[in-house]
């Protein structure tokens, strides 16, 4: 997966996503990227509670997001997904919210660390999950 070919994920923003004038609010973007990683995971067969009971969790370790324009009531957006580079223990995804017209709403870099959650120790990213998402 890479920009051109991302990982998408469709989401329709809800009432509860907005604001009371009928925008997206700037936290709900964060949670939309935080499913499509999550789907993401999945479709590689990756289960995040399996990870878990080996003691392997991925965190958000840093993030930097530029809100573009506002997402609206009633729309139906794309997440798209893409790793942009891949360490031992970390990931960086890069993600965009965007309209049917392709029209960017929001983007975001998100490095994810890969942690033992008993230690809270960076730990090696598996193997079998680079092979899939190398970019």
């Amino acid at each position: 997966m890479n920009k051109e070919n991302p990982f998408v994920w469709p989401i329709t923003i809800y009432y509860e996503d907005t604001d009371v004038g009928g925008v997206v609010y700037h936290s709900n973007y964060l949670k939309f990227f935080e499913r499509a990683r999550t789907e993401l995971l999945r479709s590689i067969g990756v289960s995040q509670q399996k990870l878990f009971a080996e003691h392997i969790s991925f965190v958000v370790r840093h993030m930097d997001i530029d809100f573009l324009r506002g997402a609206q009531l009633d729309e139906q957006l794309q997440v798209q997904t893409w790793v942009e580079s891949i360490g031992r223990a970390t990931l960086v995804f890069a993600q965009q919210l965007v309209r049917a017209d392709n029209t960017i709403l929001c983007r975001a870099l998100v490095k994810i660390a890969c942690i033992n959650p008993t230690t809270m120790k960076p730990t090696a990213i598996p193997n079998g999950i680079k092979m899939e998402i190398v970019p």
